[in-house]
């Protein structure tokens, strides 16, 4: 160890002066992002398709997510278009705050709210990332646009790692 302290030492004692430090100091660090792309697999009973929703973090394993987005027979509509109940519209979000739902908010939501906003110009809003209690159970399975995770128990630990790690990006793939 020793050896190798000794040699890092030297290499940034010799390096090109004080200014290399700076500038690498400087250097933004890559960020953890998540990812929504399209998969083939879908609900067995209510038919909606399965959204994968990476978080992913420089330097280690992506962890993934299954999700709906829109409703099952909306997945072809205008995603650009409020009230479509189409999925998200292809581009790049930025991820608010974690937020705990009470018992004054929509049961549908799930026990907390992560708010999404276009950072391009489209007729979405009030958009966002929550859990979808009826996923694969009855009519409401899927949602209005939002990104809805399917099982109940991922969407605290998704949400503690999205505060843990400052995501503040989501990508939708089309």
């Amino acid at each position: 160890m020793g050896a190798r302290f000794f040699s890092l030492v030297l290499l940034l004692t010799t390096s090109a002066a004080p200014t290399s430090a700076q500038n690498l100091a400087s250097q933004p660090v890559a960020a953890s992002q998540l990812v929504l792309s399209r998969t083939d697999r879908r609900l067995p009973f209510t038919g909606d398709p399965i959204w994968n929703l990476e978080l992913q973090t420089p330097g280690s394993d992506g962890l993934e997510f299954e999700t709906v987005t829109g409703r099952a027979h909306r997945q072809n509509a205008d995603r650009h278009r409020a009230g479509s109940r189409a999925p998200l519209p292809p581009g790049t979000y930025s991820v608010g705050p974690v937020e705990a739902l009470g018992p004054q908010d929509p049961a549908e939501l799930g026990p907390v709210w992560i708010g999404l906003e276009p950072r391009f110009p489209t007729g979405r809003g009030h958009l966002g990332i929550h859990l979808d209690p009826s996923a694969n159970r009855n009519g409401n399975s899927g949602t209005l646009g939002c990104v809805g995770l399917i099982h109940s128990e991922e969407m605290l630990e998704l949400a503690s790692l999205i505060e843990q790690r400052k995501v503040r990006k989501l990508v939708v793939l089309e």
